[in-house]
């Protein structure tokens, strides 16, 4: 691949870290859609190192997290100008139709870029990406109050940042898991989970049962796409509760639809993020409540991708990070 060009008005930034998601591992499976031939890559860090001369904001040195979600919008229909820019007909993101951060450099506009703050690491800030959608789906789209008790389910890298924040701000959230992520379930109580469970034998719901004395929790976050998951979810939820789902199932599934209409839930999905939450997230960095570190369990270079997707895939691993080499 030939080395990316800065323009005018786009910023190249030298890759420093480049975190595997989710997203790719349904790539390679094919069970999302996408569009190649293409760079993946959808959580770059880095520096930049060149800056398109009618580019005031930014310069050579900067240390930068890259919002790569809007690297192709229309920015002329209602969801561009609201800043819901997923939405947009048009849209394209890097990995995802635009090459991605699993490179050496990548170029992007100035409002795609954001200062990290000093004492981040640019592993930490390759994690901006997916606690963006962490943000959004506990602070945006779920109404989460003081003295709720809520619930993962999936204790992958999407559960534990939705974890983080729900430690920070007070709740008592209670992790699920299922066989063979222990690892996973011992990181949830290192954060601060009030209570980690495997799902096994016994129903999800039962367990919740008992360690809410039988009411269930107030709101239920759904992090691994899995149908089980999903059923165990609306199972646990008291009445008049909220479940967000934040995992992508990736294939049709069944669950029991009368339990939103007998308990009154209030079901929502949560899909990435907006302008505004990237800004909510920075903020978040600034006041150093939340930190990412620990959830960074490897980083590996390009060239051992393959053993990354599968370290990604086993549930061992938290998260996986590439770096570029010569």
């Amino acid at each position: 691949m030939e080395e990316p060009r800065c323009g005018d008005r786009t910023v190249k930034v030298e890759v420093a870290f480049c975190g595997l998601c989710g997203t790719d591992l349904h790539v390679r499976d094919d069970t999302f859609r996408n569009f190649p031939p293409v760079i993946l890559g959808r959580e770059p860090a880095g520096t930049v190192v060149e800056v398109g001369h009618k580019v005031k904001d930014l310069r050579a040195g900067d240390r930068v997290t890259v919002l790569g979600a809007t690297a192709v919008t229309c920015g002329r229909c209602a969801y561009c100008r609201s800043g819901d820019f997923i939405f947009c007909r048009e849209r394209r993101g890097m990995g995802h139709g635009v090459n991605g951060g699993f490179t050496r450099y990548v170029v992007a506009r100035p409002d795609q870029l954001y200062r990290i703050p000093g004492d981040f690491t640019l592993e930490e800030a390759a994690l901006s990406e997916p606690f963006a959608a962490a943000v959004h789906a506990v602070t945006e789209v779920a109404t989460v109050r003081a003295g709720d008790t809520a619930l993962v389910s999936g204790p992958g890298p999407m559960g534990l940042l939705c974890l983080k924040l729900l430690v920070a701000s007070g709740n008592r959230t209670i992790v699920a898991g299922a066989p063979g992520d222990q690892a996973r379930l011992e990181a949830a109580q290192r954060i601060g989970a009030a209570a980690v469970v495997q799902v096994g034998d016994e129903p999800l719901a039962d367990i919740v049962g008992a360690l809410t004395g039988g009411d269930g929790v107030d709101v239920a976050f759904e992090c691994v796409g899995h149908e089980g998951s999903v059923r165990g979810c609306l199972d646990a939820l008291r009445p008049m509760g909220q479940h967000v789902q934040v995992g992508i199932c990736g294939r049709e599934i069944a669950v029991p639809f009368d339990h939103i209409f007998y308990k009154q839930l209030q079901v929502r999905g949560s899909i990435t993020y907006t302008a505004r939450t990237w800004d909510r997230m920075l903020d978040i960095y600034a006041q150093g409540a939340v930190r990412l570190h620990d959830l960074v369990s490897e980083t590996l270079p390009l060239t051992e991708w393959r053993r990354a997707f599968d370290r990604c895939a086993s549930r061992d691993a938290l998260k996986v990070l590439l770096y570029p080499v010569d």
